[in-house]
């Protein structure tokens, strides 16, 4: 099974549980105005690979990362837009005993089959926003797809680490906040929240791309708005971190 993949490296608490071996996959269908990684948009953008040479690279560090309590994490670009390489790459994983991290932004979650979710051992769920109108404006794409995906995995019992960025005038609204804090109260699969303050360490990219960064002008939150954001969250009785 062979794959677009942009690059690989490791990680330790930001990606899954320990240090972990991170495989960004090539494409995206989305263009979130604060993507840090606009390298990964294009499939062009990676190179050929297969299932068997990313696990080649992974068997060198695997001794390293199960010690540390980790495993591997499949990120993007989106990995769902290569559903049945990414499907292929954690199956040899899960064969080989090691922790599956899949990190996604669920708008392409129908792609992923019951075999594909078997060998997942946790989601790291990126819901941009809980409003329609605000979600399109922020990331190009709908919603929906996102929470249906979510209720799936509820569901199916797959631990789920939500990833909510925080930007300021586009992601703050409280309203917003409160609705998706009841939605997640309402699924029983969901194990904390992460309120991820918006940095503008990704551009630098745009730049090397020649293309703008939409967000450039933008603050970063200030520790009281990320803060409050998280209370909202730990209100509804989640963890938020």
């Amino acid at each position: 099974m062979t794959g677009r993949v942009h690059s690989w490296d490791l990680s330790t608490g930001v990606d899954g549980p320990g240090t972990r071996f991170v495989l960004f996959v090539s494409g995206c269908p989305l263009r979130c105005l604060y993507c840090a990684n606009p390298d990964t948009w294009h499939m062009r953008d990676g190179r050929s690979a297969t299932a068997d040479e990313v696990m080649a690279e992974i068997s060198k560090y695997r001794a390293f990362i199960t010690a540390a309590g980790g495993g591997v994490t499949l990120t993007g670009g989106e990995p769902l837009l290569q559903p049945d390489f990414t499907g292929a790459v954690l199956r040899q994983c899960k064969e080989a005993g090691l922790h599956t991290v899949l990190d996604t932004s669920g708008f392409l979650g129908a792609r992923a089959d019951d075999a594909l979710l078997a060998d997942t051992d946790l989601v790291l769920l990126d819901i941009k926003s809980f409003d329609a109108a605000a979600y399109r404006r922020l990331t190009g794409g709908e919603l929906a797809p996102t929470l249906a995906f979510a209720t799936r995995l509820d569901g199916k019992g797959i631990p789920v680490w939500i990833r909510y960025v925080l930007v300021p005038g586009r992601t703050d609204d409280a309203s917003h906040i409160d609705g998706l804090g009841a939605f997640l109260a309402g699924l029983g699969n969901v194990d904390r929240v992460d309120v991820l303050p918006f940095h503008k360490l990704g551009a630098h990219k745009y730049d090397a791309l020649g293309i703008p960064f939409p967000l450039r002008d933008t603050p970063g939150p200030g520790p009281d708005l990320v803060e409050r954001v998280r209370r909202q969250f730990r209100a509804h009785g989640l963890r938020a971190f």
